[in-house]
């Protein structure tokens, strides 16, 4: 079976109230603040695996070649494993997690056992695992263009509520990967700033000297985390062919990393903001598709690049010396960090 199967209506709404919900679901608002959810998912997973990355104090610019190979691995995983749909579904999600999550272990081997410049690591990753580099080569010697995905994320129907006005399509209505993200900022934000080690990851990212010495393992935290982000990016990636576009080709993530990478600035470092963020991109990407869609004509061009202009004004924005002092990036964030002989 193809798909994840749908919630049975356990309490379904009244007929005349969903009737009436499908009239108003249909506006274009409400259209466009579900796509936003829809699109934005990937943004909020990469996002949150940035964040973890840049809050021990590692930047990681290779997001995007971790966002691909977790989409190669999920379209292999699609197509490849056998046995009920769900459990192809549950090998694709776990097998890009472990593909992202590899690329990751690169970057942090390179950035943090041998003191790699960052920016160059993260770049030469982007470049290797990139639409022309490894994960092209991957698909070609997989063969992952042969057809469309055969299993896919669906959406679930919670308890029939799908119809409610406004609140089902935004609340009710979306798949697995995007509750997982609601619940993923829930628990970031409740690590990140109501847990001691929370407060230690928050240590090592700003003070990794003043961490050490309080007895802190400075390398354990920053291998970990920058780890546990890629395997975020990676999952990111694989949204986009179990959801977003069931048909492998090159580059399929379409620079959404280098999105999400502005996300985390947009969002100061806190789940909760990036979350939000994300959704305002995920909207300007719909917006295109759903103006065609309804018959508007708008210049595709320019639709289709609102969500990279829409980056270059948000880093402007944040850039400034108010947003700067309101909310600053971890302090030793890029610094690499060798221990003092005792």
């Amino acid at each position: 079976m193809s798909g994840l199967l749908v919630l049975a209506s356990t309490a379904g709404a009244a007929p005349d109230l969903a009737s009436s919900g499908r009239g108003v679901n249909s506006n274009l608002f409400v259209v466009i603040a579900a796509s936003a959810i829809f699109y934005g998912t990937p943004l909020v997973l990469a996002g949150l695996g940035e964040m973890l990355t840049e809050r021990s104090g590692i930047l990681n610019l290779g997001l995007e070649g971790m966002m691909l190979m977790g989409a190669v691995a999920a379209t292999w995983g699609s197509l490849n494993v056998g046995g009920p749909g769900w459990f192809a579904l549950v090998a694709a999600l776990v097998a890009a997690m472990v593909a992202g999550a590899l690329v990751a272990c690169v970057h942090a081997v390179l950035v943090i056992g041998f003191r790699v410049e960052q920016i160059v690591s993260g770049l030469a990753i982007t470049i290797l695992a990139g639409g022309a580099g490894l994960s092209s080569y991957l698909a070609g010697s997989w063969d992952l263009s042969r057809g469309p995905v055969p299993h896919r994320l669906g959406r679930f129907d919670v308890l029939g509520l799908g119809d409610l006005p406004v609140v089902g399509p935004l609340l009710f209505r979306q798949n697995l990967l995007t509750y997982a993200s609601w619940l993923l900022v829930a628990a970031l934000w409740w690590y990140l700033f109501r847990t001691r080690r929370g407060l230690h990851l928050r240590a090592v990212g700003e003070s990794p000297a003043t961490a050490d010495a309080m007895g802190i393992p400075v390398e354990r935290y920053r291998y970990g985390h920058t780890i546990a982000g890629g395997a975020l990016a990676g999952l990111g990636g694989a949204f986009f062919p179990l959801a977003i576009i069931p048909l492998w080709s090159d580059g399929l993530t379409g620079g959404r990393g280098w999105i999400a990478l502005a996300l985390v600035i947009f969002g100061f470092w806190r789940p909760e903001l990036i979350l939000v963020g994300a959704y305002l991109f995920g909207a300007s990407a719909s917006l295109g598709l759903t103006l065609q869609a309804r018959g508007v004509e708008v210049s595709p061009q320019l639709l289709a690049s609102l969500p990279y202009l829409l980056t270059i004004v948000v880093l402007v924005a944040v850039s400034t010396g108010w947003a700067r002092r309101r909310v600053g990036a971890p302090a030793a964030l890029g610094t690499p960090y060798e221990r003092e002989s005792r």
